[in-house]
């Protein structure tokens, strides 16, 4: 767990672009929480604090404990163990219509029969709103969808009929907006412009959103804080910058993007940098990048930190290893590299076709080298493999 499990409420936006006034909604606090299905731990011994006002995404793979995690706060499941609080209120045993929360599903879950105006309105109607208009027009204009008000859902796209899906949740004014993979069912192209679209609508009303995913590009776009998750607890928490940059596990550094991880050893210390061997190539990293007690780590670098120059040029300051390219694939924007090294382990690198000299060719041998911060250690003994198989699905 890190300093952000606690850190005070984000300052909210008093009043949304729709003229909706921003509620804040309040702080989820989950509290020592376990869930068991017989025998099998879904969650274990969970603690977050999720701060009011701020969006916050459970990433992980299929059967990691996010969309058990979300049922629990939602009602839906009871912890076996543990505490759900909502601001001061204990939710941990009330039923889902009594806690201040509001789900989207990734099915929509919209009445067919109804118009995309009586959508929105039916929360307000059971609660026996007389006058529902101004809330359902305001809230429409919100998601953008005010022209569409007398349209059935069948007659919107997959992105229109969530974001009336996201409008008839947020109507009730809830202190948290459960998000469970919203956006799962739509293509590629309408899946990022819907990221846009709820990050945008969360920043306009101010309300806390818990989204589940395990889309890591989804979580990393729209997020604040990510916890990602991995056999029922907590693996990193974090801005989704710190996250990436500078992972503390093997699962972590596999699950978001890729890594290339080599075997190492810790020699020493200079200043603010610590010394390493790898292979007989020394080299050196920050102090606060290194994740491990023990003198055997897994040295780390991002493929897209590493360079490759021909064999003989000058690195100066950097860390570097040699070795000789097995395949090249000209992506456009980038080539993207393996290289074989001495001891027959392969790494990949990402290179920006910034140059017209064309890619470097498959057999020759080249120079990798990348700067020392950009550079994380993790504990040897972890699997260097954790995280790095994908899987879709809800867990």
């Amino acid at each position: 767990m890190t300093d952000q499990q606690s850190q005070a409420p984000a300052e909210l936006a008093s009043e949304s672009s729709a003229g909706l006034t921003a509620t804040g909604g309040a702080d989820l606090h989950i509290v020592d929480v376990t869930k068991r299905f017989g025998s099998f731990v879904a969650v274990d011994a969970l603690t977050l604090t999720i701060p009011a006002g701020s969006f916050f995404a459970l990433l992980g793979p299929s059967g990691c404990g996010k969309t058990t995690t979300l049922r629990m706060v939602a009602g839906l499941e009871e912890p076996t163990d543990g505490r759900i609080v909502i601001g001061q209120d204990d939710v941990t045993y009330n039923k889902p219509y009594k806690r201040p929360v509001n789900t989207v599903f990734q099915s929509y879950a919209l009445f067919p029969h109804l118009d995309i105006f009586e959508n929105v309105a039916f929360g307000l109607r059971r609660k026996g709103v007389k006058d529902v208009r101004p809330q359902v027009e305001s809230m429409l204009e919100l998601v953008e969808l005010s022209t569409f008000a007398r349209r059935k859902p069948t007659q919107l796209s997959g992105g229109q009929q969530q974001r009336v899906a996201v409008a008839r949740a947020l109507i009730n004014h809830p202190e948290v907006l459960l998000l469970d993979e919203p956006l799962g069912a739509l293509d590629l192209k309408l899946r990022r412009q819907m990221q846009i679209e709820l990050k945008r609508i969360q920043t306009d009303v101010g309300i806390t959103f818990v989204h589940v995913t395990h889309d890591q590009e989804e979580a990393m776009t729209m997020a604040d804080t990510i916890a990602v998750m991995n056999a029922g607890h907590v693996e990193q928490l974090g801005a989704p910058i710190d996250l990436y940059e500078n992972p503390v596990t093997t699962f972590v550094a596999n699950f978001l993007g890729q890594s290339n991880l080599i075997k190492g050893s810790v020699t020493g210390k200079s200043g603010g940098d610590v010394l390493l061997e790898v292979q007989g190539s020394r080299m050196a990293m920050p102090t606060d990048r290194v994740h491990s007690d023990s003198d055997g780590v897994w040295v780390g670098v991002r493929p897209e930190k590493m360079k490759i120059s021909h064999q003989g040029t000058a690195v100066n300051g950097e860390n570097s290893m040699t070795g000789t390219v097995t395949d090249a694939s000209y992506m456009g924007v980038s080539t993207q590299y393996l290289v074989r090294l001495p001891w027959d382990q392969e790494v990949s690198v990402f290179s920006q076709n910034l140059s017209t000299e064309g890619p470097i060719r498959v057999g020759e041998s080249v120079v990798l080298h990348w700067e020392p911060a950009h550079t994380f250690a993790l504990d040897a003994s972890q699997d260097a493999d954790a995280g790095a198989e994908k899987v879709e699905g809800d867990s």
